[in-house]
C-alpha cells in the first residue's frame, strides 16, 4: 500500500501544498524526554527542493520543536488527506532552526505570509519520503483558518512577543535551551 519516495516530484509537492494542516514531531535524545507532536497550517509550508522543505514557526505556548531540532536535528512532518482521495505522507529527516536574526531568514522569509508572532523557519533536509493509504483518516471539511493566534500576537505586539519569547519560550518542558532571546544578544 504505502510505497517511498527518491524525492518529492511536482505531484507530491502538488499534494503537500493542498494540505491545510500538517503535523510535526521530534523528541529529545533523553529516554525519559517527551515526544512532541504539534499541529502547523497557517500556510506556512513550502517545498525547497526535491529533499528540502521549510516551515513557518509561529510563537506558541511551547517551544519543543526548536528545543528538540536544536538539540537532535530529527523530526518528522506527517500531511494527512482530509478530503479527496486518502492518503497519508510522511518527510523525515534533519531540521535546523532560522530565528528571524538569522541573516538567511531573510532569503526564506518571502515563501511565507507575513506574520507577526512568526519566531524561525524550521528547514528540513529530508532523508526518507513516503506515503500509505491513510484509509483510517476520516474525512473532514476545511472551513477556514482560524485567526486566534494571529489576533493574539498582534495584540502583544513586538515588544510584547519578546517578553513572552524570554518568559515562555526560553526552553521546554525537558528543560532544554529553547528560542534564544534577541534581547540577550
Amino acid at each position: 500500500m504505502g510505497r517511498t519516495y527518491d524525492a518529492i516530484d511536482d505531484a507530491l509537492a502538488a499534494f503537500l501544498g493542498a494540505q491545510h494542516v500538517f503535523f510535526v514531531a521530534t523528541a529529545p535524545l533523553a529516554a525519559d524526554g517527551r515526544v512532541n507532536l504539534s499541529p502547523k497550517g497557517l500556510g506556512g509550508f513550502a517545498v525547497l527542493g526535491p529533499h528540502s522543505v521549510a516551515y513557518l514557526d509561529l510563537t506558541g505556548s511551547g517551544v519543543e520543536t526548536i528545543a528538540h531540532v536544536r538539540e537532535n536535528g530529527r523530526i518528522t512532518l506527517m500531511f494527512c488527506a482530509f478530503e479527496g482521495p486518502p492518503r497519508i505522507v510522511r518527510l523525515s529527516g534533519r531540521g535546523r532552526v532560522v530565528t528571524t536574526d538569522d541573516p538567511a531568514f531573510r532569503d526564506l522569509a518571502p515563501r511565507f505570509a507575513d506574520h507577526l508572532g512568526t519566531r524561525s523557519i524550521v528547514i528540513v533536509d529530508l532523508d526518507r519520503i513516503a506515503d500509505s493509504c491513510g484509509f483510517g483518516v476520516p474525512l473532514y471539511r476545511y472551513e477556514g483558518e482560524r485567526r486566534q493566534l494571529i489576533d493574539w500576537a498582534e495584540r502583544k505586539g513586538a515588544d510584547g512577543l519578546l517578553v513572552y519569547h524570554d518568559e515562555r519560550n526560553a526552553e521546554s518542558i525537558d528543560g532544554l535551551p529553547g528560542l534564544p532571546s534577541a534581547r540577550r544578544k
